[in-house]
């Protein structure tokens, strides 16, 4: 006969994950290190867009928009779990570490993803909305399940959702995309190649294990270097575009020359050295980089408005 110790022991064995996971734990289902420089370009967007917005529904706005990158991390989670378990980046995961179910979180990203929409097109606008849901189906349908494991490209693609918060701010205040929303689109879009081949300069043994084509996986850590300068002289000149559009002034494009030729010489470093380490100082300069150039355009459109 088992003893009350004994069956408890037993009840405990058949407890489901999703019951042992902890608040941090579906915290980190959203990603919170992605969310907050979404977070901070969104909020970008939406301070030097032309026109006015009520503080609430500025609030609003920016809350939708970061639980829909929250909800995309999830689903993205929840799609990635097989290659999670195997990469060391990623194997402490919630989902992989066995700390919440997979369904649990596909659920939990379902219900915030289609809820932050619902709560952008009722409290804001419709454009946001119709934008924040391009944003979250692009991450997860186009990118998560469709490119990562089929393409090198996977991150050229792939970047036109990450590019695309600061244009749901835009179009939060004036419910419409112009020129200056397009420019700090191409900002990001451009520098997420190099930000992220950085990265998988020295992670290639994880994706290449796990059947992920990244292009050092695919085309080599030399075809990558080249890639990454390209990419990095690219990006230089259209961070110089926003004040042309009416976003930035000169502040904005003294700070965006400075750091831009600190982004190319850091490139260059990686380009000509087969050394882990400049690809390491890239990938950790160029998140300072876009936080800096992103606030360079808030500071400068602070200082007009008190001025």
């Amino acid at each position: 006969m088992q003893s009350v110790t004994d069956t408890t022991a037993i009840a405990a064995d058949k407890t489901d994950p999703a019951d042992l996971a902890r608040v941090g734990d579906y915290f980190a289902l959203l990603k919170p290190r992605v969310m907050s420089l979404v977070i901070f370009t969104a909020g970008v967007g939406l301070a030097i867009a032309p026109g006015d917005i009520h503080p609430l529904l500025a609030f609003t706005a920016l809350l939708a928009i970061a639980v829909g990158a929250g909800a995309s991390g999830a689903i993205n989670m929840w799609y990635d779990a097989d290659i999670d378990r195997v990469m060391a980046r990623t194997r402490n995961r919630p989902i992989p570490a066995g700390r919440i179910d997979a369904g649990t979180a596909l659920a939990f990203g379902s219900v915030l993803a289609v809820g932050s929409v619902i709560v952008m097109g009722l409290a804001v606008n419709h454009v946001a909305a119709l934008l924040l849901a391009v944003t979250i189906a692009f991450y997860v349908f186009i990118y998560t399940m469709w490119l990562k494991r089929r393409t090198p490209q996977n991150i050229v693609i792939g970047g036109a959702s990450g590019a695309l918060p600061p244009v749901i701010g835009w179009a939060a205040v004036t419910g419409t995309v112009d020129a200056g929303a397009v420019a700090l689109f191409a900002i990001i879009f451009m520098w997420t190649p190099p930000h992220f081949w950085a990265l998988s300069l020295w992670r290639s043994g994880d994706y290449e294990k796990v059947g992920v084509p990244m292009l050092p996986v695919v085309a080599g850590l030399r075809a990558t270097r080249n890639q990454i300068l390209v990419y990095s002289l690219l990006l230089f000149p259209i961070t110089l575009t926003p004040p042309f559009f009416g976003a930035g002034g000169w502040f904005y494009e003294a700070v965006a020359a400075v750091l831009g030729l600190v982004f190319v010489f850091a490139a260059f470093r990686v380009w000509r050295s087969e050394e882990e380490k400049p690809a390491k100082q890239l990938f950790a300069y160029s998140i300072l980089y876009l936080f800096l150039l992103f606030a360079a355009l808030l500071g400068e459109w602070a200082f007009g408005r008190v001025a």
